[in-house]
């Protein structure tokens, strides 16, 4: 599970510390929790080497794209349709959302209409996608610690993404609800087992 729209090292390393799979810090953006390159630098340096780190984008820029790549980031989250090459030997994944074209060039999608604002996904459009997806399909859109189990259950995704369903406010994360969205992902597989 990625714990995305991160904006300080504080909630970074309690994400880590909690279980998260990966942190996702916003950049190149007009979100409120965009924060500089020098940033995210920052906070992805204050993490261990076994949690991925993912710098999130909504930029048009080719000269963005390469800011970014020089903080060397795990992956680069992308909504628009850039060509797979600008992001080099960097993991690329494609948001994909009703009314947009699922392509293959990339190494994983996020079924991603809520862009941070805490709309819950389409499950129709969810299902579909991870059906007919031959990459590994992450959901984000309105999870919470509360509906994530749920989810999960009903849609099997590859892993899930949340933002403002784990904050106090926007860009400050509530290290309980992070610690509660984590547990209740892991319960979920748990019971897998």
């Amino acid at each position: 599970m990625k714990i995305c729209g991160v904006t300080n090292t504080a909630d970074a390393v309690c994400a880590e510390a909690s279980g998260a799979d990966a942190i996702g810090v916003v950049v190149c953006s007009n979100s409120p929790r965009n924060v500089p390159l020098g940033e995210a630098r920052e906070i992805f340096s204050a993490l261990g080497p076994f949690v991925t780190r993912v710098l999130v984008t909504h930029t048009t820029s080719l000269r963005d794209i390469e800011e970014i790549r020089s903080i060397r980031p795990d992956a680069i989250q992308v909504f628009q349709p850039f060509p797979r090459e600008v992001a080099g030997d960097i993991r690329m994944i494609r948001v994909v959302q009703p009314g947009t074209e699922m392509r293959g060039d990339c190494d994983a999608v996020i079924i991603d209409s809520s862009h941070g604002r805490g709309q819950v996904y389409d499950p129709g459009f969810a299902r579909e996608v991870i059906r007919r997806s031959p990459l590994p399909v992450i959901l984000a859109g309105g999870l919470t610690p509360e509906n994530v189990t749920e989810a999960i259950r009903a849609l099997h995704p590859y892993g899930v993404d949340v933002a403002t369903g784990v904050e106090k406010s926007p860009g400050k994360k509530d290290p309980e609800r992070v610690r509660a969205f984590i547990r209740a992902c892991r319960y979920e597989n748990d019971e897998k087992r």
